[in-house]
């Protein structure tokens, strides 16, 4: 009786052996239902034997092998292989974190058949029919007959909108001769419609480039500057895959790109197939879009960070746009990094991988100085006589702020009304204000599960955390000395919205946070009033900050950045530069030169120097000389051992005593356990311990060996992960 090893949904790194009778090889990568312990569960077969080291009479039956979908392929099993063991997280967490929620579920699924390539028209016999031989009664039918005599053909779609039940009638009639069915026209999915802008010198050599070697491995850092037109290059890439018949897929940062990013796909591939996959969708959605991309007729996938694990039959092209953007980087359960899953998945099917981003991370720029990547720049926007917004700094020290705003920034906004213009006003912090404050006893209000201040909510009247999303109602006084005036401290997007609405009564303002497109379809609404021009003044957070296009908007004001300077971790200035230059390149997108305008103490930092100049190249190698003198990626590889418990001691304990058990070799060093610079999340204390190595081998082969003596620890108390390659302390 052949014996299936199942990987299943578990936090144990291992496989599960069962008997069954009626599996073939043909059935690895099929869903399957056993009985684990007192319930029944769903895996995925891995592999099939003759063999077992475990005693065969323990060994528990199949309940059902699941074979309404295809297997998932080899290539997409060994994609999972190499994820588990590099993140070092169990192989069934792995697979079946990465499908649908539908398949998780320990159930047949239903999917819903596509809509045949037939169409259906009258023959001549057909045409000879009198109306009337169909009885009055069947006024579906008569409908129906009448749509055809309309028509020159009918497909099934439109044989559906005439009625759910018109469909019913035409096996009869095909028996009958009234109708014939013919296959629709030839695929044309690499049909290019819509109007299709003139190459610039600069994407014409990208896109020779990269077409010159579709059918080989290689990754392409296409660094283009915000407005040179990067997307179009990736349209013209794609259309030779679609010549030959294959796939690809398109990986985006944010789901508030993804409609956008559609519409413009549609537009241009209108008889292409493209899915869509992102967490907005509801569970038979996604299902349907991950089940037409495993099938192959979906030839054009776009999706958030988890599609990279999508099975793709046909692949020919992969691209992750804004490469740079931490979203690709998941930070809880398997702590895996879509863009370098991308890489690796690119390399198995001997594809080419496009990075784009105006702004590449560090790690991506190194890789392109030392050759491992190829590099393709655009230096000048897309559109003809658009340049790059003018950037000037507005010393703090000087022009005093009220509400947030200085007097320059709002006089330029003023004069951005009169012309008739759109503005906006960028602050990466939601809410009216970051801190409630007693001005007489220096009380301030703080989230009681997280170290962490309440953010003000004023409309709301509520204090809300932002972590743990734990709220208060507004204290009418201070509960350690009870002075009942207490103030708001700091700006937040609400906050900059009354004080522009003071100052321009009559301007039509809106603000996008994650408060505000919290309501379905609220992003799409908001976007078609900007377009629209129904807009004068945006007040955004990071959800405006890349990816989108506004034509009209020519100025943009930046508050409150200068808090990222202060921070401790190492990558915070790298972050604000690439998040500076993103909004800065929203303005002046056109025919409408852009102005940018930012609110700092330091006007002479390196970093805003370097902004004003549009030199990414100048501060990368600032950072990146930082970066080898201090020992920080990319110059070595670093792992984050962390744990949590309801109190600090036990989880410093079993920190310490994994520390115990490490061997370590000479090139792979381990720091002191530490508190998390946010030590307590969600009402868990936190701690972790650094791993890092010049050698990514060395430190992957360490980190194999003590994972599997941490996991003999038994502290029930400490929960712990591993992140390999961090990008958050």
């Amino acid at each position: 009786m052949p014996i299936v090893r199942v990987a299943i949904n578990i936090p144990v790194d291992t496989l599960f052996d069962y008997q069954t009778v009626d599996a073939t090889p043909d059935d690895i990568g099929l869903r399957v239902s056993v009985p684990f312990g007192k319930k029944k569960v769903v895996g995925i077969i891995i592999a099939i034997s003759d063999t077992t080291q475990i005693d065969t009479g323990k060994l528990k039956p199949v309940c059902s092998i699941y074979r309404e979908t295809k297997p998932l392929p080899a290539s997409l099993l060994e994609l999972f292989r190499f994820c588990s063991e590099y993140y070092h997280h169990p192989l069934g967490m792995v697979i079946l974190n990465s499908l649908p929620a539908a398949m998780r579920c320990n159930k047949a699924i239903q999917i819903k058949k596509p809509a045949s390539n037939l169409s259906f028209e009258l023959t001549p016999a057909g045409k000879q029919i009198d109306r009337s031989v169909i009885p009055a009664r069947n006024r579906v039918a008569r409908r129906l007959f009448s749509a055809f005599l309309e028509s020159a053909a009918l497909t099934e779609t439109q044989i559906k909108q005439i009625s759910p039940r018109a469909n019913q009638w035409l096996p009869e009639w095909l028996h009958r001769g009234w109708i014939a069915a013919k296959q629709a026209p030839a695929d044309t999915s690499a049909t290019v419609t819509g109007s299709i802008p003139i190459l610039t010198a600069e994407q014409a050599a990208a896109v020779n480039a990269i077409t010159a070697g579709l059918q080989q491995f290689n990754i392409w850092l296409l660094h283009g500057i915000t407005g040179s037109g990067k997307t179009e290059v990736y349209l013209r890439s794609i259309e030779p895959v679609l010549a030959q018949g294959k796939q690809t897929l398109v990986l985006i940062p944010e789901i508030n790109l993804t409609p956008q990013l559609e519409k413009i796909f549609r537009s241009r591939f209108a008889a292409t197939p493209i899915v869509s996959l992102h967490s907005g969708l509801n569970d038979s959605e996604r299902l349907s879009g991950w089940t037409q991309a495993q099938s192959g007729a979906a030839k054009i996938i776009l999706g958030t960070r988890l599609a990279v694990f999508t099975p793709l039959p046909d692949l020919g092209l992969i691209i992750v746009d804004e490469e740079q953007d931490s979203s690709f980087k998941q930070q809880d359960g398997l702590r895996y990094s879509a863009r370098d899953m991308a890489i690796f998945r690119a390399r198995q099917h001997a594809v080419t991988v496009i990075l784009g981003s105006a702004t590449p991370s560090l790690e991506s720029y190194y890789n392109a100085l030392n050759g491992r990547y190829h590099t393709l720049r655009l230096q000048s926007r897309a559109v003809r006589n658009a340049g790059l917004p003018s950037i000037h700094l507005i010393d703090t020290r000087i022009h005093k702020m009220q509400d947030g705003l200085t007097e320059p920034l709002i006089n330029a906004i003023g004069r951005c009304l009169i012309e008739k213009n759109q503005s906006l006003v960028f602050i990466n912090r939601r809410g009216y204000a970051p801190v409630l404050l007693c001005k007489s006893c220096g009380w301030s209000a703080a989230c009681q599960r997280c170290s962490s201040r309440l953010v003000v909510h004023l409309r709301d009247k509520q204090l809300s955390c932002h972590h743990c999303g734990h709220q208060e109602s507004f204290p009418r006084a201070c509960p350690h000395c009870g002075n009942q005036d207490l103030a708001p401290f700091g700006q937040g997007t609400q906050r900059v919205e009354d004080a522009l609405t003071s100052n321009f009564p009559a301007a039509r303002i809106l603000r996008i946070d994650r408060d505000s497109t919290r309501r379905k379809n609220a992003w799409h609404d908001m976007l078609q009033a900007i377009h629209g021009h129904q807009i004068d003044i945006l007040i955004g957070t990071q959800l405006l900050s890349k990816g989108h296009d506004f034509p009209n908007l020519a100025l943009v004001g930046i508050v409150s950045a200068d808090n990222s300077l202060y921070s401790t971790d190492f990558r915070a200035s790298e972050r604000l530069f690439t998040q500076l230059m993103q909004v800065a390149g929203r303005a002046g997108r056109a025919q409408i030169a852009g102005t940018v305008l930012i609110q700092t103490e330091f006007p002479n930092h390196p970093l805003y120097q370097a902004l004003q100049h549009h030199d990414y190249d100048g501060l990368a190698q600032i950072l990146l000389s930082e970066r080898k003198a201090a020992g920080f990626p990319p110059y070595v590889f670093q792992a984050l051992l962390r744990g949590e418990a309801h109190d600090l001691n036990p989880v410093l304990n079993f920190l310490h005593q994994a520390i115990k058990l490490a061997k370590p070799p000479e090139a792979v060093e381990l720091f002191d356990p530490v508190p998390a610079q946010m030590h307590r999340l969600k009402g868990l204390e936190r701690a972790q311990l650094l791993i890092q190595s010049t050698s990514r081998k060395q430190l992957q082969a360490f980190l194999t060996e003590w994972c599997a003596q941490i996991h003999a620890l038994t502290n029930h108390k400490v929960r712990w992960t591993l992140d390999v390659d961090p990008l958050e302390f």
